[in-house]
């Protein structure tokens, strides 16, 4: 389904295209008034999740674990390559995704419980795997806080992505972690444009306001980077070079980008969005993403997904390389180690008491 209906109000997308899994699906008629029947408000429902880490074996992933408080965000990007996941909720990937949030209410204690494991073998966490753990809910929950008060009791290493400013909240956690070299958190900027922020990511934190994130973080000590992603071809690749000489002025001490990559039924949801804000640019868009994509908008092919390939792919990341050189950190990765990992005192007396015999 092609939603030809305007934007509502602080989202992304402007309608619920059809979920893949179901047959029957809801369209609004042609004599829709939006003023009689507005978009949905924010839901949040349980998440009865009983394991809380996740485990990838992606190549293009630099990391195999993660966990994410929440599925669904209400950050409401309309590039997130999450947004088809919602469909295995039975949801659809355009409003519902930014509208119907899953909350893992009990995410801390699932990761007490997996971390005390004896199958637990210490490494990296991503968090944010999937959605932001600092979308607009988790200043209310504090889901990402607690697990990240876990993480830091136990000395497990920690990867963070985030788009909101509300990282910052908890700095006194995360100076814990990088005390035993065990965090690094990469504020995600996709543009220095507020106005094209607000078409991009409606519910994000200003792009002001996430390089003040950077320099807070980077001034308490903490390892902190900046995200590039996604570079959308002809509507913010050419901000690559200021973004990131803003950033690393702002404290960030390394840098990482991703392609756009439109999965599944991301695919027309951007279409849609692109026809909305930029109908003038929309087949040049178009044309250059399915010139890195092997002719589609999506390729899911290992090694090629996250890059791309092609001309227009070796351009972004020659300008992304020429961009990380001049501003000093070329090269230059998170230094994360595992090798603090402990598990509690009281923690391993419980769990001893639970196996008694060895």
């Amino acid at each position: 389904m092609k939603d030809s209906s305007p934007t509502p109000r602080g989202r992304g997308a402007a309608g619920n295209p059809a979920n893949r899994f179901e047959a029957i699906q809801l369209e609004r008629d042609e004599d829709w008034n939006p003023a009689e029947d507005p978009a949905p408000g924010t839901r949040f429902f349980r998440d009865a999740s009983q394991t809380i880490i996740n485990y990838n074996d992606s190549p293009d992933i630099g990391f195999d674990a993660s966990i994410n408080p929440y599925r669904g965000c209400e950050h409401g990007c309309i590039y997130c390559y999450a947004r088809p996941t919602h469909e295995y909720l039975g949801f659809s990937a355009g409003l519902d995704f930014e509208s119907r949030i899953m909350v893992k209410e009990n995410a801390p204690e699932l990761l007490r419980a997996e971390l005390s494991s004896r199958k637990w073998k210490p490494q990296v966490i991503a968090l944010s795997g999937v959605t932001d753990c600092y979308q607009p809910v988790e200043r209310k929950l504090q889901l990402t806080r607690r697990c990240l008060e876990v993480l830091a009791e136990y000395r497990n290493p920690v990867g963070i992505v985030t788009k909101n400013h509300l990282v910052t909240r908890d700095i006194d956690v995360l100076t814990q972690l990088a005390a035993h070299q065990a965090v690094a958190v990469f504020v995600s900027i996709t543009t220095l444009d507020s106005e094209l922020a607000s078409k991009l990511e409606p519910r994000a934190s200003l792009p002001a306001h996430r390089l003040e994130a950077i320099r807070k973080l980077a001034e308490a000590g903490i390892p902190t980077g900046v995200m590039t992603a996604p570079v959308i071809p002809a509507i913010n690749d050419h901000e690559v070079p200021r973004l990131i000489a803003a950033a690393v002025e702002a404290g960030a001490q390394f840098a990482g980008y991703v392609t756009l990559r439109l999965p599944f039924g991301l695919g027309p949801l951007f279409e849609d969005w692109l026809t909305r804000h930029f109908p003038d640019r929309r087949e040049k868009v178009l044309g250059r993403l399915k010139s890195i994509r092997a002719g589609k908008v999506n390729d899911p092919r290992f090694g090629s997904r996250m890059r791309g390939e092609g001309i227009f792919a070796d351009q972004i990341e020659a300008l992304f390389a020429t961009a990380c050189r001049k501003a000093g950190i070329a090269g230059r990765r998170p230094e994360i180690s595992a090798a603090a990992f402990r598990v509690p005192s009281s923690t391993t007396e419980n769990r001893q008491s639970l196996f008694p015999f060895g």
